[in-house]
């Protein structure tokens, strides 16, 4: 007989960053060696917990003891001997360099794994018996690529330390800070159009020209050479060297013109592209910036201004009017409208009040939106005290902007194909060349014409668009997002999304408010209404189900004052109602199904037929039984939002062919709602498990993403193709477990993430053809004679069109 055990994962292994580590596959291995061990696997966790090491073993055979210790050795063991590493870093400014520096970083001995991304996000494991942090940052200086907060120095040949800080590359490094390569490609752009010019002159030496033209090469190719040495260094070939290469065969056939002229416009290029991806990563920067750097705080009475690093939770900070809030918090004293948009894309001020007792508040998520603040919102009018309840790096604001980040390291699919095949293109361009540098032969050509050919030939297929093309696009779309109030978790979600058929949505707090109300009490057999209530809240008033505190509220509301009976041994049936010992008799509280399950007389059917007749006209019913005798039924409503039926007209504008509603709710109640809304499915009476089911349905037949508060619905969000999480920014577990987090509890944002994920994929399709379609008809053209001077202008416009239509992106308003 097996049995099982779920271990939470960041406590056998707390500094992998993530489920998918490499270290979480090696402790599943070795466990299931273990004798008595039949599987170990990691099981993801609901409600926004940590995922959960799943060990299933043979208790005859291993105790559970054995199998905790067991378990916790090797954690302790892989934690000793592999350590893990995120870094921000400068010094990474493309696709080409960041792939070229994660494969330098893999050839350091003791490295085990390398990730590089465009955004400047650097993640590495490595083996502690072989390489250490200091080891790895030498790599990165080695390659002029600092980690963000260290001061570097460049080492002298002896080992010594000089007192200049070590080039940042494209950031920070060289004679004009962060614009040299675009300067120099200025520089090389004015020695080519001076050359040119000279050689009309003819009281100017030919000399002149020549220099210039050299002189061309050197600010041209000075970056160009750079990175062609790091990746020759990586063991690979990269467009630069084929540039270099291009270039080198012009200058020995003495083109010196062409040559220039080719280093001049690959390095112009390099150098708009490293301002497009700067740009886009500035956008997601600024996000950071919308929190003010210091606070008014008052401490012991006396109020004094500090750094927000140095606030701590339970702080009072003093809001002026106008001013950006710096920390998470809740009000304390004072109202005022408060505009989030910075944080949840909502585009009208939120009211905001204090909360009654500030001392009983452990964290924000414990009090009303109309009492939680956010750092980086702008405070209206009134002034407020806040109780900071998060550090400051702690803030959701802070939050989103690590996550985006982290967010951009992540490759998209199309990012990872363009990839395997740069990796087989390039060389067989090489291959193209090789043989046309014997074209001389069956042509009977000078050889200088088959090698002029073979060098155009490896302008033209060079793949520098290609290789922008989708990352580009992605960063853009990812920044666009978070200033628009949606979280987007990389590149993968992103292109999912934007390939949507279907979209299915919980009903309660996603498509309704969320905040029910009785609106029918039926008394049955005699039962007068008074009691029908005080049993039905009796019973209820444990739960914190919104139902439950609806029907609480308003029996305390209409019994003036008489006291509820007291609820004990209450027990929750799951989907279907509670039941507890109320006046010395079992009580029964739920839908009319709960009743054909429990033992006891059946629904009477006059009973039955009100709860159907309310059910009709959309109302949720609760029927009431103490021992015996059925008391009546209450029925509640849930009012759907005002922008639902909206958001449906517009997903369905947009594209989306297929919307479900699913809910736990009575089938006639979701029924009557889906239709009110406009949608095309409803589907009631689920329990958790069936939503699960419905959504892996939904996802066999087209990719499906599921809409919900991103706590409850999370099982059913891990079986979607996307997650969506509303109402991010109050829920930690939101943010942890969805792929897109609207921040705004406001459905409205629903369609704009839709939208954006569709606009880029359209633009990353754009730019794949773009791309290819230039080679595909310029590696013909050089074959049949098209000289490297115009290959040159059509190959790198190709490049820089595709950046330019990325950053459409950023401009992107539905």
């Amino acid at each position: 007989m097996s049995d099982h055990v779920r271990l939470d994962l960041p406590v056998v292994l707390p500094e992998v960053p993530d489920a998918d580590d490499a270290c979480v596959g090696r402790l599943t291995e070795s466990l299931q060696e273990q004798a008595g061990v039949t599987e170990a696997h990691v099981a993801t966790a609901p409600n926004g917990a940590p995922a959960r090491l799943c060990v299933h073993y043979d208790p005859d055979t291993i105790s559970l003891p054995r199998i905790r210790q067991r378990a916790q050795g090797l954690g302790t063991e892989l934690t000793d001997q592999y350590g893990h590493l995120s870094w921000t870093v400068e010094g990474v400014s493309r696709p080409r360099r960041a792939r070229t520096i994660a494969r330098r970083l893999r050839r350091i001995d003791g490295v085990v794994e390398a990730e590089a991304s465009a955004a400047g996000q650097i993640r590495v494991e490595y083996d502690r018996a072989k390489a250490d942090e200091d080891k790895i940052r030498d790599g990165l200086r080695s390659m002029n690529v600092q980690v963000q907060g260290d001061v570097l120095h460049a080492r002298g040949p002896a080992g010594g330390t000089g007192g200049k800080a070590a080039g940042h590359d494209h950031e920070h490094g060289g004679l004009f800070g962060a614009q040299t390569e675009l300067v120099f490609a200025i520089l090389a752009g004015v020695c080519v159009a001076a050359g040119v010019g000279a050689s009309f002159m003819g009281a100017v030496p030919d000399g002149v020209s020549w220099g210039l033209y050299v002189a061309g090469y050197v600010f041209g190719g000075t970056y160009t050479v750079r990175e062609a040495i790091d990746t020759l260094r990586a063991g690979e070939f990269e467009v630069d060297f084929l540039m270099l290469v291009a270039a080198g065969g012009a200058a020995v056939l003495g083109k010196w013109l062409e040559g220039a002229f080719l280093l001049f416009l690959f390095s112009l290029g390099h150098a708009l592209e490293h301002y497009a991806m700067g740009r886009a990563r500035r956008a997601i920067e600024s996000l950071a910036d919308l929190a003010p750097d210091t606070a008014l705080v008052r401490r012991n009475g006396t109020e004094r201004e500090m750094s927000v690093e140095e606030l701590r939770v339970g702080d009072t900070v003093v809001v002026k009017p106008s001013e950006r809030i710096p920390a998470d918090g809740v009000v304390t004293k004072g109202e005022s409208a408060v505009d989030q948009a910075p944080v949840t894309g909502e585009s009208v001020p939120v009211d905001k009040a204090p909360v009654e007792d500030p001392e009983a508040v452990g964290e924000a998520t414990d009090v009303g939106a109309a009492h939680r603040v956010y750092a980086g919102t702008i405070n209206g009018r009134g002034a407020l005290e806040v109780r900071v309840t998060k550090q400051a790096d702690e803030t959701t604001l802070s939050r989103v902007v690590q996550m985006i980040t982290e967010a951009e390291a992540e490759k998209a699919p199309t990012e990872r194909f363009t990839d395997r095949f740069e990796r087989v293109f390039v060389p067989a361009v090489l291959g193209l060349v090789g043989l046309l540098l014997f074209a001389w032969v069956p042509l009977e050509e000078p050889f200088a014409d088959s090698f002029y050919r073979a060098m155009a030939v490896l302008v033209a297929a060079s793949p520098c668009a290609l290789a922008i093309a989708t990352p580009s696009a992605v960063l853009s779309a990812l920044a666009r997002a978070g200033q628009g109030g949606v979280l987007v978790k990389g590149g993968g979600p992103l292109e999912r999304l934007g390939r949507l058929g279907a979209v299915a949505f919980d009903k309660t707090g996603t498509l309704t408010e969320g905040k029910p109300r009785v609106t029918d009490v039926s008394p049955y057999g005699g039962t007068s209404e008074a009691e029908l209530l005080r049993v039905a809240a009796s019973v209820e008033r444990r739960s914190d189900h919104p139902l439950a505190e609806a029907v609480v509220q308003h029996a305390t509301g209409r019994l003036d004052g008489t006291p509820l009976g007291e609820a004990r041994d209450p027990e929750s049936i799951t989907g279907r109602g509670v039941r507890a010992t109320v006046d010395g008799q079992p009580a029964h509280v739920g839908k009319a199904a709960l009743f054909d399950e429990v033992d006891g007389p059946p629904l009477p059917n006059p009973l039955r037929d009100a709860a159907e007749a309310l059910e009709a006209e959309g109302r949720t019913t609760m029927i009431v039984r103490r021992g015996d005798d059925y008391l009546g039924a209450i029925g509640l409503a849930d009012t759907p939002r005002p922008e639902a039926a909206e958001v449906v007209d517009r997903l369905r504008e947009i594209g989306i062919r297929r919307m479900v509603m699913i809910s736990g709710d009575n089938q006639r109640v979701v029924d009557a709602v889906a239709a009110r809304l406009g949608l095309d499915e409803a589907r009631g009476d689920l329990l958790p498990d069936d939503k699960v089911e419905t959504v892996r349905r939904l996802g066999a037949e087209e990719d499906v993403a599921m809409v919900g508060d991103g706590v409850n619905d999370a099982p059913a969000m891990a079986n979607a193709t996307v997650g969506v999480a509303m109402g991010a920014a109050g829920s930690d577990a939101a943010l942890e477990t969805a792929d897109v987090a609207l921040m705004a509890d406001d459905l409205s944002r629903l369609p704009f993430a839709v939208g954006l994920s569709r606009q880029t994929r359209r633009i990353i399709t754009q730019n794949l053809w773009i791309a290819l379609g230039m080679v595909a008809a310029l590696v013909p053209a050089t074959i049949f004679g098209l000289q490297i001077g115009p290959a040159v202008v059509l190959h790198e416009g190709s490049t820089l069109l595709v950046v330019a239509n990325a950053l459409r992106l950023l401009r992107y308003d539905p």
